[in-house]
């Protein structure tokens, strides 16, 4: 990197706010987090932790480790997250043959949760989709996929 810094004037940091990738991306993440937070309210559960319901639910059963690779999320962060719905019952984290491998698998308390959510996801992914229409859905989904291609490749 070069050495040499120069402060950067007000109109290339309005620049950089418009156009950065990060920025933006984080944006749009926030905003429909936010409109499935609302629709998922009634639940209990949260935007961001419906997805990981879903992901144990399609394993059966997942270490921790697999399951941030598959999330793209720090392990730690993952942990973290999980916390909440271990004291709620709604999964269980054992420690697997390695006590360095911890396994995650859904209660049946969790699959009934689940279940009871799932209408509620169904009715925020339907008014996220209606509104940007099927084709630029389908496109926005694939550039994302491509997004994150592209960045855990560098």
């Amino acid at each position: 990197m070069n050495e040499h810094l120069h402060q950067p004037n007000a109109a290339q940091l309005a620049e950089i706010e418009a156009t950065c990738a990060c920025l933006n991306v984080r944006k749009a993440a926030r905003a429909i987090t936010q409109l499935f937070d609302e629709v998922l309210q009634p639940t209990g559960l949260r935007s961001t932790q419906f997805p990981l319901l879903v992901a144990v639910a399609l394993r059966g059963e997942a270490p921790v480790t697999q399951l941030a690779e598959e999330l793209v999320m720090d392990r730690t962060t993952l942990a973290r997250n999980l916390k909440p719905l271990e004291s709620q019952g709604l999964l269980t984290i054992e420690a697997g043959t390695d006590r360095r491998r911890h396994l995650v698998r859904l209660t049946e308390r969790g699959r009934q949760a689940l279940a009871r959510a799932l209408p509620y996801w169904e009715q925020a992914q339907h008014q996220v989709v209606t509104r940007l229409g099927q084709e630029q859905w389908h496109a926005l989904r694939d550039s994302l996929q491509a997004t994150m291609t592209l960045a855990q490749s560098v």
